[in-house]
């Protein structure tokens, strides 16, 4: 048996892992589960729910695509863990009869491997990587409501074990325009593979139920948002012998374990993320988030970090929007994301009006 295979197993192992709960080997195509746009990640990541026309959510909330979308096209590109790097892109578009769609693309390059047998001489090389084409389908049912629902082909290769799966999101959406607040559920990865890795061997999705709520403020340039996952399942901690920061009685060597108490509000709090966005103006808007299961699950005890912390920025100018933020997971591990997008049809008026504009000014 060759090491590299060992590798590729292990790697299967820990990519598996959902982002949230972060329990090794109990679902497959976690990169699902991956924050693709800087504003999603910057607000802490999960469900967003906000009416405009920012395209970077419509891959986080299909409910959210609409009429003002039309025409945009964007690009997402994230300078993940070591050399793990991936991106996306989607472009939406209406059609009169059957409806406002949005088509996008994403994919995970984990890098290059050296392929080894068990004396360590190399064979070659092998890559692993996570890919899923998606068609969104968005409609407005009144002022109001809204829903939504998107298809997934998924393929993903680690060297010579290939997986290809179908999953399905459905979300709905509620908006107060006169409060300025936002409601969307959404239920994510409901789906299975085609094939698997192993044959004969079935595995399963990084299915979540979510829930995310946002509000502007009348009297300040604030939103806030708050998000709820994993609300189909209750304990998302590591809880008596399996947890890893379990303390011992230095006298009797005795388990220390919290109290219920403590542990009822460190579950609570897990399935929880806050994030508020400033907003000085129409083109600038700044996030802030906290991620507390993200926190707990990467706590070192013994050195104070970020983790469970993101933040970023956005800029929006004449239909052209350009993000950044960056997510604090552990000490070196602070993936950064970028976002660029663009309203084709907005440029070209505003090309129009500077035509007509010079055109006056010489007549």
């Amino acid at each position: 048996m060759k090491n590299g295979r060992y590798f590729v197993m292990i790697l299967l192992c820990l990519l598996t892992s959902t982002v949230f709960a972060q329990v090794g080997g109990k679902y497959i195509y976690n990169f699902l589960t991956f924050n693709n746009s800087s504003r999603v990640a910057g607000l802490g990541g999960g469900l967003i729910s906000v009416y405009d026309d920012d395209p970077t959510l419509l891959l986080n909330n299909p409910s959210l695509i609409g009429q003002r979308h039309h025409t945009s096209l964007e690009f997402n590109a994230v300078d993940y863990f070591s050399n793990a790097s991936y991106g996306s892109a989607l472009y939406s578009h209406t059609f009169k009869k059957a409806g406002s769609f949005a088509f996008g693309m994403q994919f995970v390059n984990y890098g290059k491997f050296v392929e080894t047998d068990e004396y360590g001489l190399e064979n070659g090389y092998f890559h692993a990587g996570d890919y899923a084409a998606t068609v969104a389908w968005g409609r407005q049912l009144d002022s109001s409501f809204s829903i939504g629902a998107d298809l997934k082909l998924i393929y993903s290769a680690y060297e010579s074990y290939q997986s290809f799966g179908l999953a399905v999101d459905v979300a709905g959406t509620y908006v107060n325009h006169k409060k300025r607040l936002a409601l969307s559920l959404m239920v994510k990865n409901i789906g299975s593979p085609i094939v698997n890795y192993v044959p004969g061997q079935f595995e399963k999705l990084p299915f979540d139920i979510q829930i995310a709520f946002s509000q502007r403020f009348n009297f300040l340039p604030v939103r806030y948002h708050i998000s709820l996952h994993h609300l189909y399942r209750w304990n998302m901690a590591y809880v008596g012998e399996n947890d890893p920061l379990l303390q011992y009685d230095a006298m009797t060597d005795e388990p220390i374990y919290p109290s219920k108490a403590a542990q009822f509000f460190d579950n609570f709090f897990r399935h929880i993320n806050f994030a508020i966005e400033i907003i000085p103006a129409k083109f600038l808007s700044f996030q802030l988030a906290y991620n507390h299961n993200r926190r707990q699950e990467m706590h070192i005890p013994q050195k104070r970090t970020l983790a469970g912390f993101s933040y970023g920025f956005t800029i929006n100018i004449k239909s052209i929007r350009f993000g950044f933020s960056r997510a604090h997971y552990a000490t070196g591990a602070t993936p950064n994301f970028f976002n660029f997008s663009l309203n084709i049809n907005e440029l070209s008026k505003i090309s129009k009006e500077n035509k007509n504009k010079k055109l006056q000014r010489l007549e």
